[in-house]
C-alpha cells in the first residue's frame, strides 16, 4: 500500500518536518522491532494525526497485525467497551494520552503494552534495504474500525487488504483523482475509515505527498494550505459549510464581487472563475484544485458555490462497511446533489427504496457480532439502510436514513434532513439545527448565531424565534411539516468525528434546556394567575409568562379547547382557535382577558357541559363493504402473521373507548380485524378530512366508519363531533399515544380519550398490542411475515372516581403490564 517506486520523494509533510518515502519504510521497520519478541495479533493506535500514526499502522501491518485506530477524543466508556471487544496487545498512543489510556487498559483481561510515541528514538541512520509490505493473504482482516455513528454503542466494522485495496485502485487508477504530483491535505482524523482510505492510503499507493494540518483551527488549515502545494481538499460538510459561511459574507459585501458570483452561476466556466475568484483560490494557498466531501450529504447551495467560484467539487457516497466508498462523482462529471455513480468493479441498486451494494469492498462483517452482519449482509449485498434512487445515467441521490425517517399517526413521513436543511437556509441567524419527534410533535433544537442578532439589536432571542422567525418558517411549510416546539443552545449540535448529527443525543438538549429555563419576568396580574393555575392544571410544566401557547406550551387540540372553554366561563370573553393562535405569549392573552373580561369566576372548564354540548353530526350507516374489508382483513392476518387474540368478548354492547398501544402501521387493521362484525357495525375510527383527498375516498371512508374532523381551524368541533359518536351509543378505536413508537416502548398517553371517558361516562377498553414493531417497525414499507403477533382485550375500566391524570395512567398500566413480556 505504499508506493516504492518514488523512495526519495517527499512522503509526508507535518509542519517543518519531512519525511521521504524510503524514511517511511526506516521508521516504520524500526516500530517494528517492537514486534519480534511478541506474538501480536491486533494493535491500537490512540493518538491525534502525526506522522508517527503512520509508522505504527503499517509497522502492524508488516509484522501481519489487524490495526485497531482509537479516537483519542472517545469517552472513556467507547474506549473501555473497544478494548474489551477486540483485546489489543499493543497499544501506540502520546505522552499526554498514556496515562488514560493505561488507566482504561487496566480495567480489561488483556495487559496490553503501552508504547508513547515520544519514548521511541527513531534514527536517519539506520537503513534497511526492505521497501515494501508483504501482505500474503489479502483477504485477511487488515484493520478494525469502530463506528458508534448516530446511534450510540461502537461496533468494530473488519476490513479486509483486498476491501481497500479495490477502493484505492478505484479512486485512483480509475476514476484518477489521486496522481503522484498531487499532494492531499490530512485534515480529518484517521480513525476514521473516510480520511484513513482517501487522505493516507490512496495518496501513498500512488506516490503522492500527504500534508498533515497540525490542527482544525481555520488561521492553522489556512496557513498549512499557503506554505505547500496541497492540491486535494479532503473533509466533511460541515467544513465545508463554514469555509462557504465566511467566504460568500466577504463577496456579498463586494458589489463587483456579487454580481460575477450571479453569472457564473449561469455558466460553466470553471478556468475562468479561477482567474475571476482568485483572491478565493490564494485564501487556499492557490493551488488547491479538488474539493472531495464526504460522511455525509453536502448541501446544494454549498456544492454549487465553490463549484461556481472554480473549484471541482466531488461528492461521495459510502459508509465504513464498504471500506468506505461505494459512489463517487468523476472529474469534470459532477452533479451537485448527487452522490456520483457507483465505483468501478461495485454493484449498486434499489431494494423496496433503500440502497444496496456489492463488490469487493463490502466489509468482511462485525467483529464479534455475526447476527448483527446477517442483518446488513446478504447474498453479498450490504443493505445500507438509506433511502434513495438511481437515475437513467446511473448517478445515485440519497433522500435520506431509514432509521431516521419519522413516521407520524397519521401514515405521513417526515425526513428530519430534509427540514434541517430547510432550516439552516432559511435564516442567516441559524447556524445550525436539529429536528427530532418528541410527544407526537416535530422539534427543532437550533443554535443561533448569537453574534449576528445582537448586530441586528435583537437581544430577546427567544422571543424573536418565537413570535417571528419561526412562525415565518412553519408559513412555508406543508402543515404536517411544521415545527411545533423548539429549543436554542448555545453550543453546537452532538455531531459525530465525520460531522453527522447524534440523534440519540438530541432529546437530551431538549431535556436539558427545559431544566435550565428560568422565569425572567415579575409580571403577576389576577388573570395572569388564574391562567397560570388554569395551564399547570392541564400540563405538566410550570407556565412563565412569556411562553408561547404552541412552542412552549405544546397544548394539543383537547387542551386549546379547554382554554378557550376556561376563558369563556370565568371571564365572559369569547375566543376562536385563529384569534388564541395570534397570542405569542400567555402574559399576551393575559392582557387580552384584562382588557375585555366582563366577569370573573374561579371555576375550572366545565368538561361535562363542554362535551355535552349537542353538534350536528351525521353518522351514516356501514355499507356492506364493512362486513368484506373485516373479514378479508382478519383472514389475511391469519395468513401473514403468526396472531393470536384474547378477550374481545370483553368489549361492552353500549359505547366504549378502546384504547390500543401503537407499535405499528398496522396496528388498526389488526384491532379491526378481529372485532365481531355486529360489533363494527358501531365501532368508528375518525380523520382529518384534508388526507382523504378525492371524493371517492370519502364517499368510502363515511360508508366504511370513518368520522370526518375538520382542520386546526376548527379544534373544538373536532372534539364535540368525536364526542357525539359515543353519545349516539357508537364505539371508538383512539390511539392514546397518537403516534407510533420508534423503539416498541409505550410512549407517552395524552388526556383526550380519559376525558371523554370521565366527563361522558362511558368505559375504556385498554388493548395491548405485542409484536407488531417488530413485525412492521416505523419506516418499514412491508411487513415481515409469520411475525408473531399477540393481541390482548383487556376488562372495561370504568371512570368513577378517577381524575383524568389517574384514569390515563391506569389504562397504561394495564397495557404496560401486558406488552413487557415477550412472546
Amino acid at each position: 500500500m505504499i508506493n516504492s517506486n518514488y523512495l526519495e520523494k517527499i512522503a509526508v509533510i507535518n509542519g517543518k518536518n519531512k519525511v521521504t518515502y524510503s524514511e517511511l519504510f526506516n521508521y516504520t521497520n524500526q516500530y517494528s522491532e517492537f514486534y519480534s519478541k511478541n506474538n501480536y495479533t491486533k494493535v491500537a493506535i490512540y493518538s491525534e494525526n502525526k506522522e508517527e500514526w503512520l509508522y505504527a499502522f503499517f509497522s502492524a501491518w508488516v509484522n501481519d497485525c489487524i490495526v485497531v485506530p482509537i479516537d483519542y477524543l472517545a469517552s472513556e466508556d467507547d474506549i473501555l467497551h473497544i478494548l474489551k471487544d477486540c483485546s489489543p496487545e499493543i497499544i501506540f498512543t502520546n505522552t499526554d494520552l498514556k496515562d488514560k489510556i493505561a488507566e482504561i487498559s487496566a480495567k480489561t483481561k488483556q495487559k496490553s503494552q503501552i508504547l508513547a510515541f515520544e519514548d521511541i528514538t527513531l534514527s536517519k541512520e539506520v537503513e534497511t534495504q526492505k521497501h515494501s509490505i508483504d501482505i500474503k493473504d489479502l483477504s485477511k482482516t487488515a484493520v478494525i474500525i469502530y463506528t458508534s455513528g448516530t446511534t450510540g454503542t461502537p461496533k468494530g466494522v473488519m476490513l479486509s487488504y483486498e476491501n481497500l485495496i479495490a477502493n484505492v485502485r478505484a479512486v485512483s487508477e480509475d476514476v484518477k483523482i489521486f496522481t503522484k504530483e498531487r499532494q492531499v491535505l490530512l485534515l480529518l482524523p484517521l480513525h476514521h475509515i473516510f480520511p484513513l482510505a482517501g487522505s493516507m492510503l490512496a495518496p501513498l499507493f500512488v506516490g503522492g505527498t500527504i500534508v498533515i494540518a497540525p490542527s482544525m483551527q481555520s488561521a492553522v488549515i489556512i496557513e498549512t494550505l499557503k506554505n505547500n502545494s496541497v492540491n486535494i481538499l479532503i473533509g466533511v460538510p460541515r467544513f465545508y459549510e463554514l469555509l462557504y459561511k465566511g467566504i460568500k459574507a466577504k463577496i456579498d459585501k463586494d458589489i463587483k464581487a456579487k454580481i460575477m458570483l450571479a453569472i457564473f452561476s449561469k455558466i460553466k466556466a470553471p478556468k475562468l472563475a479561477r482567474k475571476i475568484f482568485s483572491k478565493v483560490h490564494d485564501g487556499f494557498g492557490g493551488k488547491v484544485e479538488i474539493m472531495v466531501a464526504g460522511g455525509a450529504a453536502l448541501g446544494i447551495e454549498v456544492g454549487h458555490f465553490f463549484q461556481n467560484v472554480g473549484f471541482e467539487i466531488l461528492e461521495g457516497y459510502g459508509m465504513t462497511e464498504a471500506a468506505p466508498m461505494i459512489t463517487f462523482s468523476r472529474p469534470g462529471a459532477s452533479v451537485i446533489g448527487s452522490a456520483g455513480q457507483a465505483l468501478p468493479g461495485l454493484k449498486i441498486d434499489i431494494l423496496d427504496g433503500q440502497v444496496r451494494a456489492k463488490g469487493p469492498n463490502i466489509m468482511k462483517g462485525y467483529y464479534n457480532r455475526p447476527d448483527e452482519t446477517a442483518e446488513v449482509i446478504k447474498d453479498g449485498w450490504l443493505h445500507t439502510g438509506d433511502l434513495g434512487y438511481v437515475n437513467e445515467k446511473g448517478y445515485l441521490y440519497i433522500t435520506g436514513r431509514s432509521k431516521e425517517i419519522i413516521v407520524l399517526s397519521n401514515g405521513k413521513n417526515i425526513n428530519p434532513n430534509e427540514l434541517e436543511e430547510k432550516l439552516n437556509g432559511f435564516s442567516e441567524y441559524i447556524k445550525e439545527s436539529g429536528v427530532t419527534f418528541r410527544k407526537a410533535n416535530l422539534h427543532a433544537i437550533i443554535l443561533p448565531d448569537y453574534e449576528l442578532l445582537n448586530n441586528a439589536g435583537i437581544t430577546e432571542y427567544q422571543k424573536y424565534f418565537r413570535d417571528t422567525l419561526m412562525p415565518q418558517f412553519n408559513e412555508k411549510l406543508t402543515s404536517y411539516k411544521r415545527i411545533s416546539n423548539f429549543v436554542l443552545v448555545n453550543d453546537e449540535l452532538p455531531r459525530t468525528r465525520l460531522g453527522k448529527i447524534q440523534r440519540y443525543k438530541l432529546e437530551e438538549l431538549i431535556t436539558d434546556s427545559k431544566k435550565n429555563k428560568q422565569t425572567k419576568s415579575d409580571y403577576c396580574t389576577p388573570e395572569y394567575t388564574s391562567l397560570k393555575s388554569f395551564l399547570e392544571s392541564q400540563i405538566d410544566k410550570t407556565v412563565d409568562p412569556e411562553d408561547h401557547i404552541d412552542y412552549d406550551l405544546g397544548l394539543d387540540s383537547l387542551g386549546k379547547i379547554g382554554l378557550l372553554y376556561f376563558v369563556e366561563q370565568s371571564y365572559g370573553v369569547y375566543l376562536n382557535e385563529n384569534l388564541l393562535a395570534s397570542f405569542t405569549s400567555v402574559k399576551e392573552l393575559a392582557e387580552y382577558i384584562k382588557l375585555n373580561k366582563k366577569k370573573y369566576t374561579t371555576d375550572l372548564t366545565n368538561w361535562t357541559a363542554a362535551l355535552k354540548e349537542r353538534v350536528n353530526v351525521k353518522i351514516h350507516k356501514a355499507w356492506p363493504t364493512l362486513f368484506i374489508f373485516t373479514t378479508a382483513a382478519k383472514n389475511l392476518m391469519k395468513l401473514y402473521f403468526h396472531i393470536k387474540a384474547n378477550g374481545y368478548k370483553n368489549i361492552p354492547d353500549g359505547p366504549c373507548i378502546i384504547a390500543p398501544n401503537h407499535q405499528s402501521y398496522i396496528d388498526g387493521l389488526i384491532v379491526t380485524s378481529f372485532i365481531k362484525a355486529k360489533t363494527m357495525k358501531n365501532t368508528y375510527f375518525y380523520a382529518k378530512r384534508k388526507h382523504i383527498n378525492n371524493w371517492f375516498l370519502r364517499l368510502m371512508a363515511n360508508k366504511n366508519n370513518v368520522i370526518f374532523m375538520e382542520d386546526n381551524s376548527n379544534m373544538k368541533d373536532t372534539i364535540l363531533r368525536t364526542a357525539e359518536v359515543l353519545k349516539n351509543g357508537k364505539k371508538l378505536i383512539i390511539f392514546p399515544e397518537g403516534t407510533r413508537t420508534k423503539n416498541g416502548a409505550i410512549g407517552d398517553f395524552k388526556r383526550t380519550f380519559a376525558i371523554l371517558s370521565k366527563e361522558l361516562n362511558v368505559p375504556i377498553i385498554p388493548v395491548a398490542i405485542n409484536g407488531s414493531f417488530l413485525a412492521m417497525p416505523a419506516g418499514s414499507h412491508f411487513p415481515k411475515p409469520f411475525s408473531k403477533i399477540q393481541i390482548d382485550f383487556m376488562p372495561a375500566i370504568y371512570p368513577n372516581n378517577h381524575t383524568y391524570e389517574s384514569l390515563k395512567e391506569l389504562v397504561k398500566e394495564k397495557i404496560a403490564g401486558k406488552i413487557k413480556h415477550k412472546l
